[in-house]
C-alpha cells in the first residue's frame, strides 16, 4: 500500500536527482562532436550515449533509497516493484534536437502510486535552468513560482503545440493541420512533447496535440496541466496499455472543446480519404 507521506521523501529525491542529470546531460550537450548516437526506428527516432547515461544514473539513485519502487525507462523498459510507486522517466525527451544542438529538450520523472495516479511530476529544461514541477492536489510552479494555464486566449489568439512522428502516418497529422489553420488557428512544433505540454501549464501555449506519444514523455507534464487548472485527456486511452502510449491531449480549459472537434474533424477527413 502507498501513503501520501510517502511522496515527500521520493519528491526530495526526484529533486536531487533531476538536477545530477541536468549537469550530466549538460556536459555532453557541450560537446555533441564525441557523443555516440544510434538509431532506433529510423533516422528521426535515435539514442545517444547522454540517454542511456542520465537514465543510469536516475535509476541508480532511486535503487539505492528505494529499491522496491518499479522503473519506467525509455532505454531500460519496465521493471516491476513491490511497493506499489512507479518512477516513470525520460532521460532527455527531444533527443533529436539534443543531438543538432538545438534547446529544446528536457528530462522528465514521474512518481505514481499504487493506484497508478501521478502524483508528483519534474520536468528539467536545462539549457534554459527551468524546473517545472506538480505535486497532486498542491499546483503546479515553475522554478518555485507558481504557474496557471492561460484562461484569456482561445485557439484562434494563442499557440497550439503539435507533436509528431513516424510512428502515425502523415495524413493524420497533416489533416489536423488543415482543419486547425482553417479555423484560424497557428501552431509551432518544438521537438519534445514533455517540454510543449508544460509550457501549456505555463500558459505559453493554449494546447498540445499528439496523434500518439508515450507514457514517459507525458506523465509528468500531464499532471502540471492539470494542477495548473488545465484540461488533459484520459491517457493513453480506453483499451490502451501503458506501455503502448496513445494520443495526449491537452489544453486551456475554455478551448477543450473547440480542440475535441477539430480533432473529431481531422479524423473523420482521414476516415474519408481512405475511403475513396
Amino acid at each position: 500500500m502507498t501513503s501520501p507521506d510517502d511522496v515527500l521523501p521520493r519528491q526530495r529525491l526526484a529533486h536531487a536527482l533531476i538536477a545530477d542529470a541536468g549537469r550530466l546531460a549538460l556536459s555532453h550537450f557541450a560537446d555533441l562532436s564525441h557523443l555516440a548516437v544510434d538509431a532506433k526506428l529510423d533516422g528521426q527516432d535515435v539514442v545517444s550515449a547522454a540517454d542511456k547515461e542520465v537514465e543510469a544514473l536516475i535509476r541508480s539513485g532511486i535503487a539505492a533509497l528505494f529499491p522496491d519502487d518499479g522503473f519506467l525507462g525509455e532505454e531500460t523498459g519496465l521493471t516491476p516493484g513491490r511497493s506499489g510507486w512507479r518512477w516513470t522517466v525520460d532521460p532527455i525527451d527531444g533527443t533529436s534536437c539534443f543531438v543538432h544542438g538545438l534547446s529544446s529538450w528536457c528530462i522528465s520523472i514521474a512518481v505514481s502510486d499504487a493506484e497508478d495516479c501521478v502524483r508528483l511530476g519534474l520536468i528539467l529544461a536545462p539549457v534554459t535552468g527551468e524546473l517545472y514541477e506538480a505535486v497532486a492536489g498542491a499546483g503546479a510552479t515553475l522554478n518555485g513560482r507558481p504557474i496557471r494555464v492561460d484562461a484569456g486566449v482561445c485557439l484562434k489568439t494563442g499557440l497550439l503545440g503539435l507533436g509528431a512522428s513516424h510512428r502515425v502516418p502523415a495524413r493524420h497529422v497533416a489533416a489536423f493541420l488543415e482543419v486547425l489553420l482553417d479555423a484560424g488557428g497557428m501552431f509551432v512544433r518544438s521537438g519534445s512533447g514533455a517540454l510543449a505540454l508544460a509550457e501549456v501549464a505555463a500558459g505559453r501555449l493554449v494546447a498540445y496535440y499528439e496523434p500518439h506519444i508515450n507514457a514517459w514523455d507525458c506523465l509528468a507534464a500531464l499532471l502540471m496541466v492539470r494542477e495548473a487548472g488545465g484540461f488533459t485527456a484520459d491517457f493513453p486511452g480506453e483499451g490502451r496499455g501503458l506501455l503502448e502510449g496513445g494520443p495526449v491531449i491537452a489544453s486551456a480549459p475554455q478551448v477543450e472543446d473547440a480542440l475535441i472537434r477539430l480533432i473529431a474533424n481531422a479524423e473523420a477527413s482521414v476516415r474519408k480519404g481512405t475511403e475513396l
